[in-house]
């Protein structure tokens, strides 16, 4: 088992680690006090190909395999949240689904301009009535003629207010349940589409997550994503790789929180010496490295074993459940280092601890993958 990268995975590591530390966590605060989409950020990160890195080159991506994603969305959270969650929702749920379920016609069509970040992509699947429990959507989509009408909503939808196109989940056929299920490519400006304005949230202010409204919504056929009424296979295709990929997430954030949790224990004094030097400081801060490396782990793992073609429902699982308590829980010890100043809007720590939690809910909540991870092994041990 090597747990080494590559050298191309660490040249892209240290290309990524730079544009954060030069660009992204200057404008971090900035972003979250005027909770506002990093379109910086988007436009920069296009430049370094990191939106099409997993995809073929024949389609302007960069080749790369699925752990360099992963490698990509921990830096970005090391540095600023909310542009990791528009990185995910735009190069993995939106991009990488399109290359991997479309036909060579969509391909052509959506991939350029994704890819260089002409147009922004989202994933619409939550609505007001089915969260944790997807499968039971209401929004429905009827055929007529070449086209498809779409009725319904959704919601805590990333990049949803700024996206120029989503992948959206409608049921073809009410009937047959989770069979029913196909997926679309609904487009800003077709007739019935319409996007609500960002949600007001807790943390990551600059992503912004909103409502999607399809009232008579004309999709031509073609949008059509992977067949009709089977939309459930476009979903499964990508739903493992989104959990690992926000497995890694409160990893980045927790290596951020560490970063500024270790030098602020150097410099400050008290009782004549750096808080470093005693044991309670010390055991806050070797407990926060221990779960950020076994977090890092696991989630490298799981992403290497995805991108070698397993089934890997199970490690995903186990990674977003453990990252994310790992996670929460590191920035939260990184909180109680900064004592009452962790408190105050001033310091970066505050902001990290608003946003990490957010990230417990995505990609299923830590209760949704312990029921994953339950019913998996029981299936192993029938």
């Amino acid at each position: 088992m090597d747990f080494e990268l590559t050298a191309e995975q660490r040249m892209l590591q240290e290309q990524v680690a730079r544009f954060v530390d030069q660009a992204v966590i200057p404008l971090a605060p900035v972003i979250d006090e005027e909770e506002r989409f990093p379109a910086e950020n988007f436009r920069a990160m296009a430049d370094l190909g990191l939106f099409g890195i997993t995809l073929p080159e024949d389609y302007g991506g960069g080749g790369s395999d699925f752990l360099s994603s992963v490698l990509v969305m921990e830096e970005l959270m090391r540095g600023c949240v909310s542009t990791g969650n528009t990185y995910g929702a735009h190069a993995v749920l939106c991009t990488e689904s399109i290359f991997r379920n479309g036909n060579e016609e969509q391909r052509r069509r959506f991939l350029p301009d994704l890819i260089a970040g002409k147009k922004i992509g989202a994933l619409a699947l939550t609505e007001p009535g089915a969260g944790s429990d997807a499968l039971s959507l209401r929004c429905r989509a009827e055929r007529k003629g070449d086209r498809y009408i779409l009725n319904g909503s959704k919601t805590f939808i990333t990049n949803g207010p700024v996206a120029d196109v989503a992948i959206i989940y409608a049921k073809t056929d009410p009937e047959a349940g989770p069979k029913g299920i196909s997926a679309f490519l609904v487009e800003e400006g077709f007739p019935g589409f319409t996007k609500g304005k960002p949600m007001k949230k807790m943390g990551v202010r600059g992503s912004p997550t909103g409502e999607l409204f399809l009232e008579n919504c004309e999709v031509p056929a073609e949008n059509l994503l992977g067949g009709e009424h089977r939309g459930l296979g476009v979903l499964m295709s990508g739903l493992d790789r989104e959990r690992i990929l926000w497995s890694i997430a409160p990893i980045g954030v927790a290596q951020g929180a560490f970063d500024l949790a270790f030098r602020y224990a150097r410099e400050r004094i008290q009782f004549g010496q750096p808080i470093v030097q005693f044991q309670m400081i010390q055991d806050i801060l070797a407990g926060m490295a221990t779960d950020i490396q076994a977090g890092r782990v696991l989630s490298y793992w799981a992403a290497a074993q995805a991108g070698s073609g397993k089934n890997v429902r199970l490690e995903a699982s186990y990674a977003k459940l453990f990252c994310a308590e790992a996670g929460v829980r590191a920035v939260g010890r990184a909180m109680q280092v900064f004592g009452g100043y962790g408190f105050m809007r001033e310091y970066p720590i505050e902001r990290l601890y608003r946003d990490v939690k957010g990230i417990e809910f995505g990609a299923g909540t830590n209760q949704i993958q312990k029921l994953i991870i339950m019913g998996e092994l029981l299936k192993k041990k029938s």
